[in-house]
């Protein structure tokens, strides 16, 4: 090989910073080839991978966030290395009594996430797995604190999988947490307790108690 080649080589980088049909332009304008026939960038015709979009990893966080607790913002932070996109889905349960309005809620966490572009907020009424469906998630986010939890999980995420193809990612809850749910906060809020450490303080708790 040329000296000139050579340093062309070197110049762009490879192989870490180009792709293959990157240096083989490279090679054939500096004659590497022994011939003056062009060299085509391989599967151009068929849509390199290189150049199609690539397909968003959706994570849905389904649960009633009543309130959101340290140990959801735990499971939230460390999915955030996995998924492109997660969003954090408060399911309406019009049976189930909440502490918390729905729109309280959204307004709390969209606050503790205001500057996480990759975290988004939002409300569902239906089963879900639909719901996943609908928002083009290919998983289901999930934290267990205890063994009760694994089963019941298992036998939910093995439900979803059949009906939709749609895997649920299990995230074992930091030691630290496993102790801290919604409804001990709730217990402790309406006994007057101070709960601001098993709630992120970005959420500012008490603004929203003192409206009760």
């Amino acid at each position: 090989m040329s000296n000139k080649v050579h340093n062309k080589r070197i110049h762009i980088g490879y192989p870490a910073d180009n792709t293959v049909d990157d240096i083989l332009v490279a090679y054939e304008e500096e004659g590497i080839f022994g011939t003056h026939q062009k060299v085509e960038p391989r599967n151009k015709e068929k849509g390199d991978s290189r150049e199609m979009s690539k397909e968003r990893n959706i994570a849905i966080f389904p649960g009633t966030f009543d309130p959101f607790t340290i140990g959801h913002l735990s499971i939230v932070e460390r999915g955030l290395g996995l998924f492109d996109e997660i969003i954090i889905a408060i399911g309406i349960n019009e049976s189930k009594r909440s502490y918390f309005t729905v729109d309280q809620r959204i307004e709390m966490i969209s606050n503790l996430f205001k500057d996480r572009p990759k975290v988004k907020v939002e409300s569902y009424g239906i089963l879900t797995v639909d719901y996943a469906v609908k928002k083009k998630a290919k998983y289901i986010l999930r934290g267990i604190r205890s063994v009760n939890d694994f089963e019941y999980e298992k036998t939910i995420a093995d439900v979803n999988r059949e009906l939709s193809g749609v895997e649920t990612i299990i995230f074992f809850t930091e030691p630290k947490y496993t102790h801290i749910s919604s409804t001990i906060v709730r217990e402790l809020i309406r006994y007057k307790k101070d709960v601001s450490g098993f709630v992120p303080k970005e959420i500012h708790i008490d603004s929203y108690i003192r409206k009760k």
